[in-house]
């Protein structure tokens, strides 16, 4: 019969789980206790956490055998709660800043991502990115009017001027 901490870990992940919008399982063997706070505060700041715990009871929270392959050696669960590859791009950073860290698999709406499927989504903009790249496309010909009609009365003759000798 499993013990009592095992129990109260394995439903501690299973909730972090069930609010993470997607997840990555590293291998953390050879990084010092410096490199994870250092992991843990960029994590943090990204909405995402990076969580310790037994191979046997990070399979039973994930319920999905696909990830067996990836439950061996020293690993940790990186979950990414605000956007869902924020903590995609914290893991790589630091992969690549570091040389330290093996991503091994990852997930995300009960989808198995490779590792090559998570280096990819890495380099996807954020969530706040996009939107200010959607909130300015969106501006721009309103403000180009906005623009014309708050010049002088001069600079709207010109334009006008140009505009019907265009036609």
């Amino acid at each position: 019969m499993p013990n009592q901490h095992n129990q109260d870990q394995l439903k501690m992940l299973k909730e972090k789980l069930s609010r993470a919008k997607s997840f990555a399982i590293v291998n953390y063997d050879g990084t010092s206790a410096a490199d994870q706070v250092k992991l843990r505060s960029a994590l943090k700041d990204a909405g995402a956490e990076f969580v310790v715990a037994k191979n046997t009871l990070v399979g039973l929270a994930v319920e999905n055998k696909e990830f067996a392959e990836s439950l061996n050696g020293m690993n940790a669960i990186v979950l990414s709660y605000e956007d869902e590859i924020s903590g995609f791009k914290q893991v790589v950073n630091f992969h690549e800043e570091e040389k330290k860290l093996e991503i091994k698999q990852g997930g995300m709406d009960d989808k198995v991502l490779s590792i090559e499927e998570v280096f990819e989504l890495s380099k996807l903009p954020s969530k706040d990115q996009l939107i200010a790249t959607l909130i300015a496309r969106i501006q721009g010909p309103a403000s180009g009017l906005v623009n014309v009609l708050k010049a002088s009365q001069k600079s709207l003759v010109y334009v006008l001027k140009a505009i019907s000798e265009k036609n």
